[in-house]
């Protein structure tokens, strides 16, 4: 189970968030996890199925998910793969 860090209600958000952007994954077998919120305010999550080895991954992280959550969330300064 991955270590939740931060507060309830960001992480409420950013869950949603990430469901909303697995819609759109899930019709290409992949999804988002969240795995951490740093206090530096730095996302982790974790891309699976076949997100995992997609090679516009990076761009999915940044122009998909990172956008969304940094715009609704202003707690979340950046968002980085878990590793």
């Amino acid at each position: 189970m991955p270590e939740i860090k931060g507060d309830v209600t960001v992480i409420d958000r950013i869950r949603e968030i990430l469901s909303d952007a697995n819609k759109f994954l899930s019709v290409d077998n992949g999804r988002v996890d969240f795995v951490a919120l740093e206090p530096d305010g730095i996302l982790r999550v974790r891309f699976s199925g076949s997100c995992a080895e997609c090679p516009l991954k990076p761009m999915t992280l940044r122009a998909g998910v990172e956008r969304a959550v940094l715009l609704k969330v202003p707690e979340v300064k950046r968002v980085e793969l878990a590793g």
